[in-house]
């Protein structure tokens, strides 16, 4: 496999062209026109933001990609999946009022927004994933294996867990089903928070597995548990919670397997704004001051390649002096030092999902 290609432009406007339009033309020249999107269901897969939250993507950034996508005969709509965390964004419902709140409408963007894994989260395809080491089936929100081409705007920033958030993060981790998610987060197999649960018996009405048992409160045999996921979707109280217990490399591996199972066989184009670059995810319900100053737009047909030019991007720049250590030269491991950010984009070139090798053509 040979180098392949992203393209990059500054954040700089002039009296002639503001961002958006910006934007349009770095995607155009990026090559996006080649898709064939004649009426065909494009999903734009983006995070919507925790409220409270100001880092993540501004709507009018996905108003550009939803208009070009318009312009070229295609059918696009906004799309995550619901999280596994108690949240703003948990279940359908509560993600769309999320979505609205922080301006993502059909109203603002020119396309409607889909929760891709269902009101539940447990609305998901299961997609054999082709070299998976850590996942054989993927699962995948239903909404997001059903369109033709997938696009991924990414908001390039840090992160605790995979040492930051780009378009592996947003593809692999973003169309995971709440099921899905907790797949890669752990080994799959969740537990009940006995103080929380009230033993109303839905989650053992649910299980299909006959993993699970009610006397004071639910008990799971994680013997029988299959790791589906369907009881963190019914609980009323959120009493039942994934266990967090796979090392960060692993979560990475898993991501890259998700990301390719999320877009192997059909067209996908993928978008990364460097600015903001918070510490950590737009999950939080806050962010804190960005880590290097506003970088650029990228864009590629490449997501491996992608997110490399961007880490490389953001090392290439000035830290700013809350974050700085001076014997570090990764600013990501700078911030988030039990992070290595590598292993997932090693992961998905040894997939064939692209190459670490890239040119980068500025316009």
């Amino acid at each position: 496999m040979g180098k392949s290609k992203v393209y990059w432009t500054d954040m700089r406007t002039s009296v002639h062209e503001n961002l958006p339009q910006k934007l349009a033309r770095l995607i155009k020249t990026a090559g996006i026109e080649s898709i064939d999107f004649h009426n065909k269901f494009t999903a734009i897969k983006i995070h919507f933001g925790e409220p409270g939250n100001l880092a993540f993507l501004r709507p009018n950034y996905a108003k550009v990609v939803a208009d070009t996508v318009r312009e070229l005969g295609g059918e696009p709509f906004l799309t995550d999946c619901n999280t596994l965390y108690v949240g703003r964004r948990k279940n359908a419902i509560d993600h769309l009022n999320a979505a609205y709140e922080n301006g993502f409408s059909p109203f603002s963007t020119g396309c409607h927004v889909i929760i891709g894994d269902g009101l539940k989260g447990t609305d998901e395809a299961y997609v054999p994933v082709e070299g998976g080491e850590y996942v054989k089936e993927a699962k995948i929100g239903q909404a997001i294996m059903d369109a033709d081409v997938i696009i991924s705007l990414n908001h390039f920033k840090g992160h605790e867990c995979t040492g930051f958030g780009g378009a592996l993060k947003n593809l692999g981790m973003g169309c995971g089903s709440r099921a899905g998610k907790m797949e890669m987060h752990s080994a799959g197999k969740p537990y009940v928070d006995a103080d929380t649960c009230i033993a109303c018996g839905e989650c053992q009405q649910n299980c299909a597995h006959d993993a699970i048992t009610i006397t004071e409160a639910a008990q799971i045999d994680h013997t029988k548990c299959v790791g589906c996921g369907r009881c963190l979707g019914v609980c009323p109280t959120n009493a039942v919670n994934p266990a967090s217990d796979e090392s960060n490399d692993v979560l990475n591996y898993k991501i890259a397997e998700y990301t390719k199972a999320a877009i192997n066989g059909r067209p996908s184009f993928h978008i990364s704004l460097v600015i903001d670059v918070s510490p950590n995810c737009d999950c939080h319900s806050e962010n804190d001051a960005p880590i290097v100053p506003d970088i650029g737009m990228f864009a590629s047909f490449d997501p491996v390649a992608l997110d490399v030019a961007c880490a490389d991007a953001v090392n290439g720049a000035p830290m700013t002096h809350h974050y700085h250590r001076e014997e570090e030269s990764d600013h990501f491991d700078s911030v988030h030092p039990t992070t290595n950010w590598c292993t997932a984009v090693e992961h998905a070139e040894k997939l064939g999902i692209g190459t670490q090798e890239y040119d980068l053509i500025r316009i």
